[in-house]
C-alpha cells in the first residue's frame, strides 16, 4: 500500500500534507482559459445566472479523487490552484458564452440556477483519469418558482495524469455545460416555457 501511495504522489506531482499547500514556491494558477467565440442566440429572453457550490468545492484547490483506492476522499494538488472558486469561474464562463446576466444585476426576470455537486478529477488508476462535473439545473420565474429542472453529469478524459491534465479535462466539462445549457434554453423557448421571462 505504501508503494502505491508513493507512486501516486510521483505521478500526480506531489501530495499535500493535511490541508496545507506546502512549499515556498509560487503556485501555478489556472482559470478556464479564453472563451471560444460563440454567436448570440437570437430571440431568447435575457436570463440571470447563479452558480452555487458546497463549501468543499468552493475553495481555490484543484480537487481529485483516487477512485481505485479511496473514492470518498477528496485531495487537492500542492502548488496548483484555481484563480477563483470554481462556482465563480463557471458563472463567468456562462455569462461570457451565453449572454446570461450575473445574479443580482437588473435586466432579467428569470434565473438559471446551477448547483454543483461534483467538480473534480477522478482517477480510475494512477495513469487514467477524467474530469467530472455534476450539476443540478433549474430555471426559476420571477416568483422563484421552478419552470424546469434537470441533472447533468459530464465527464471528459484527462490528457495527462496530473494537475495540468485535470484542468484541461475540467475545462472541457464546463465547455460542454455551456453547450448543454444553450440547447436546453432553446428547447424551453420553443414550447413557450420562457414566455414569462421576456421583458
Amino acid at each position: 500500500m505504501k508503494r502505491i501511495l508513493v507512486l501516486v504522489c510521483i505521478v500526480l506531482g506531489g501530495c499535500l500534507t493535511a490541508g496545507k499547500r506546502g512549499g515556498d514556491a509560487t503556485p501555478a494558477v489556472y482559470d478556464l482559459g479564453l472563451p471560444a467565440p460563440r454567436p448570440a442566440a437570437a430571440g431568447n429572453p435575457p436570463l440571470a445566472v447563479e452558480v452555487r457550490a458546497p463549501y468543499w468545492f468552493d475553495s481555490l484547490g484543484i480537487e481529485y479523487r483516487l477512485a481505485y483506492a479511496d473514492p470518498a476522499r477528496l485531495h487537492d494538488y500542492s502548488q496548483v490552484r484555481w484563480a477563483g472558486p470554481p462556482a465563480g469561474l463557471i458563472q463567468q464562463r456562462l455569462v461570457q458564452q451565453l449572454g446570461f446576466i450575473p445574479h443580482g444585476q437588473a435586466g432579467a426576470r428569470c434565473l438559471v440556477r446551477v448547483e454543483i455537486d461534483e467538480f473534480s478529477q477522478v482517477f480510475a488508476s494512477p495513469e487514467l483519469s477524467r474530469g467530472t462535473l455534476q450539476v443540478r439545473l433549474a430555471v426559476l420565474d420571477r416568483g422563484r418558482q421552478k419552470v424546469a429542472e434537470r441533472v447533468l453529469r459530464i465527464e471528459k478524459p484527462a490528457p495527462t495524469p496530473d494537475s495540468r491534465g485535470g484542468v484541461a479535462a475540467l475545462t472541457a466539462t464546463v465547455d460542454q455545460l455551456v453547450d448543454e445549457l444553450a440547447a436546453w434554453q432553446g428547447e424551453l423557448a420553443g414550447p413557450g416555457k420562457l414566455k414569462g421571462c421576456a421583458r
